[in-house]
């Protein structure tokens, strides 16, 4: 489970220039499971007031469980993937059950009608039983490497897309891509999008990861026809920057944050899972064991 505000934030391949931008994934973040977008978490009290017969039961329904992708769907422009679905689904869970212990512990005094207060409050309650777990060098050295990819500077890719206008079937950027690289003027009309040191997991979310390779294994300054989830698309490579291994060195202090924000997240999650043992939880009418 995660922890830091989620971000909605999410390259896309549209953008006429793109300039370098560290991303970090939304579902590693430390508070994740516990601060959403509004409208996921407290948006649906109507759906949960019906289950307010029944104290002990905490039901995620085909109603409410649309509400959190409309919303995703809505802020990403795509649907979630399994994996975020899964993770979404815990998060408005996991929220329940710290406002239902809320209730039950009277933090609600003076604050009835605000959810995300109660929540937070409950949620310091957990907060106040955490703490670092010792460590030594061993320990941070060992984390480091099995979360290196979050240190490393990732290769950069910066390229060129030639966009059609109208016919954009594989046998016309086929024959516009022969065009380009044989010096010829293309008889089709074009707009060119320029992409500049995009890493491979930003490739991939915009044009799919088969695409992403393909462009990565091309020749740089060479037209290509490279097909991606959309359809076909005329493509360049202008250069790739490598990748730099980060130095534990010159990040301990920052591995060591991480690391004790990564602990406390798992203490958080098993005492939240363990609150969540006293419920009957049902997903679209399915018991969750």
């Amino acid at each position: 489970m995660s922890s830091v505000p989620f971000s909605i934030d999410e390259p896309t391949g549209s953008s006429a220039a793109a300039a370098p931008v560290r991303r970090v994934s939304w579902l590693r973040e430390p508070l994740f499971h516990f601060i959403l977008i509004g409208a996921v978490l407290f948006g649906v009290d109507s759906i949960i007031a019906g289950q307010a017969d029944d104290p002990n039961l905490i039901e995620l329904n085909a109603e409410a469980d649309a509400e959190i992708q409309r919303v995703f769907s809505a802020s990403r422009g795509r649907e979630p993937n399994a994996e975020e679905l899964q993770a979404l689904r815990q998060v408005w869970l996991d929220n329940e059950v710290l406002y239902r212990e809320g209730l039950a512990l009277g933090l609600d005094k003076g604050d009835k009608a605000i959810r995300e207060r109660v929540i937070f409050k409950a949620l310091s309650m957990v907060d106040a039983n955490t703490k670092r777990p010792p460590y030594d060098e061993k320990v941070l050295r060992d984390w480091f490497e099995k979360n290196r990819a979050r240190y490393d500077s990732p290769a950069r890719f910066s390229f060129q897309e030639a966009v059609l206008s109208g016919d954009s079937t594989e046998a016309a950027v086929r024959a516009f891509v022969s065009a380009l690289n044989s010096g010829t003027p293309p008889d089709a009309e074009a707009g060119l999008r320029v992409f500049t040191d995009r890493p491979h997991s930003n490739i991939v979310q915009s044009y799919g990861a088969e695409f992403a390779s393909s462009l990565e294994a091309s020749p740089p300054g060479e037209w290509r026809a490279i097909q991606d989830k959309k359809g076909w698309r005329a493509m360049r490579l202008e250069s790739t920057v490598p990748s730099q291994p980060a130095d534990f060195d010159q990040l301990r202090g920052v591995v060591l944050q991480d690391w004790t924000d990564a602990q406390m997240a798992a203490q958080r999650s098993a005492a939240v899972a363990a609150l969540a043992k006293k419920y009957t939880i049902k997903i679209d009418g399915v018991e969750k064991k």
